[in-house]
């Protein structure tokens, strides 16, 4: 292996849709044909936005209805609720990207 240093000066630009700009090239051992997991982002997205979309409705809920000295605690809940409506968006987020890409490579196809 030498430890030449790695000339960066050409840049080529990126095959595959839904890539922006342009990248150095290949160095590493990855596969030409290397691919993201975009479909299976889109499952766990899908699965994941209205599970915790319901469990952040629901520690909200018990915590409107908890006592204030019952276990536990009204801000436990309020904590959960707010930790499952942060997954929420994150999942959102996601699906919204994931959704987007894959138009922009179906329309690139045509």
């Amino acid at each position: 292996m030498s430890h030449e240093p790695r000339e960066r000066t050409r840049r080529q630009t990126r095959a595959r849709s839904g890539m922006i700009g342009g990248r150095y090239p290949r160095t590493g051992t990855e596969p030409v044909t290397a691919r993201s997991a975009v479909h299976l982002r889109l499952l766990l997205s899908g699965v994941f936005l209205p599970l915790f979309a319901g469990a952040a409705v629901l520690f909200g809920v018990w915590a409107a209805h908890s006592r204030t000295d019952g276990s536990p605690d009204r801000g436990a809940l309020l904590t959960l609720a707010s930790l499952c409506a942060a997954v929420t968006l994150v999942a959102a987020l996601d699906l919204l990207a994931v959704v987007r890409r894959l138009r922009r490579e179906r329309s690139a196809r045509q």
